[in-house]
């Protein structure tokens, strides 16, 4: 009887901790379009990346905001952030490269976190 009581409960204390990761996992996500043309803000994206990691994407520019220095970028997933696809604003590290961007173009891109966003470091 004793190990059906200490089997129930690691099943139960097991399923708990899944449950509760599953929750953290889904508040991680919270507020994240996943579509559309509003974009995220990057304050509010997961932080999951180490500083100066660098990450590859493929997406189409729906904003260029060149007196703030940033790109709106619909983008497909992210597999080294696990990020799902999505549209979000991103600074550049360069204003020159908002020169080679038009809305509705196509583009793959590198970006890298620095401090708490994250920026465009180069576009192709």
């Amino acid at each position: 009887m004793k190990h059906i009581t200490k089997l129930a409960l690691s099943v139960a204390l097991t399923l708990g901790a899944g449950a509760a990761l599953a929750q953290q996992k889904m508040e991680d996500m919270k507020g994240m379009p996943m579509g559309g043309d509003k974009a995220m803000p990057m304050k509010d994206m997961p932080m999951g990346a180490t500083q100066g990691q660098v990450h590859h994407a493929s997406g189409t520019v729906k904003k260029v905001d060149a007196v703030n220095g940033m790109v709106t970028l619909a983008h497909g997933p992210v597999a080294s952030l696990e990020w799902p696809a999505m549209t979000m604003g991103f600074k550049v590290k360069d204003k020159a490269l908002l020169d080679k961007l038009a809305v509705g173009a196509q583009v793959t891109f590198d970006f890298v976190k620095e401090g708490a966003g994250y920026v465009v470091t180069v576009v192709r």
